[in-house]
């Protein structure tokens, strides 16, 4: 049975990309949600799929974290993967994605958990804003900011998976309105807020190779993560399943030393046990048994 994907915000939940491309279920906070509905909530997900990936941006409320972690410890399940992301909201929904792509393959619940953090390298994730006088997830020097607060003045921002900036129109290095982009085909989603600009579309996609654009409703935590609700946010990313399951494939796959879940990378995606380190091989000295 496939594993089971669930996310803390309804707009972390794009639409599919394809028939296969399962729903993801919508955890919500303990602000909406008491704790023993919570708790049926997680073991109806339990019972019906086996293992269950939630999904947490780590900007999400402490309180809503400590739910998750609180309904784990109460069910006293080993089955439930709680997986952090920095990306940006649209970013982080379109990881989303490709865990609900992915969750229909043949991958175990541990290879499935701990593939979020190699595929959220393959997502660059940005915007377009009005100011980034209130950005704080990328660094802004102190010329940026000054100009952030500068009437007209637009930013192409990358929060990953390298940060950049560039202000738009202006003179200069940063005149030539160049992000630095992906090397392989993707698709581009975006996200419109309250500014007026075509920029991600007129500009970003041709220069970055993009085979196509899709447009999608933009977050309801976008302007709190971006410092601003006069933005574009826009994410690349890979769309074909045959890619996403060949690289996820591709990388060598290890047992947990801890829960003896399967993982690929460092990391254990239910646990966070990190993968030990090898013993280095003693060397006997020449002319010694």
């Amino acid at each position: 049975m496939p594993t089971a994907i669930a996310v803390t915000r309804p707009d972390l939940v794009l639409p599919p990309t394809d028939p296969q491309t399962l729903p993801a279920a919508v955890l919500p906070g303990p602000d909406t949600r008491p704790l023993d509905a919570a708790l049926a909530d997680v073991q109806l997900l339990l019972e019906r799929h086996g293992h269950l990936i939630v999904v947490c941006p780590t900007t999400a409320p402490p309180a809503t974290e400590q739910r998750l972690y609180a309904v784990r410890a109460l069910l006293e399940s080993d089955r439930i993967a709680i997986v952090r992301t920095d990306l940006p909201p649209l970013g982080a929904a379109v990881l989303v994605r490709q865990l609900r792509q992915l969750s229909a393959c043949d991958f175990s619940p541990g290879v499935l958990a701990s593939a979020a953090r190699l595929l959220a390298h393959y997502v660059y994730a940005g915007a377009v804003l009005g100011s980034v006088a209130r950005l704080d997830h990328v660094p802004v020097g102190l010329a940026s900011h000054v100009k952030g607060w500068l009437p007209g003045a637009h930013f192409a921002v990358l929060a990953g998976p390298v940060p950049q900036l560039v202000r738009l129109g202006s003179s200069g290095p940063a005149g030539s309105e160049t992000l630095t982009g992906p090397e392989f085909a993707t698709d581009l989603v975006l996200a419109r807020g309250q500014l007026q600009t075509d920029w991600p579309t007129t500009a970003l996609a041709p220069r970055w190779q993009v085979r196509a654009v899709q447009e999608a409703a933009l977050p309801e935590s976008s302007p709190r993560w971006w410092g601003t609700g006069k933005l574009v946010e826009f994410a690349a990313y890979l769309p074909d399943l045959a890619v996403l399951h060949h690289l996820v494939s591709s990388v060598r796959r290890d047992t947990c030393h801890w829960c003896r879940m399967e993982l690929i990378g460092d990391r254990c995606g239910f646990c966070a046990a990190p993968l030990p380190t090898a013993e280095p091989t003693p060397v006997t000295p020449a002319g010694h048994p």
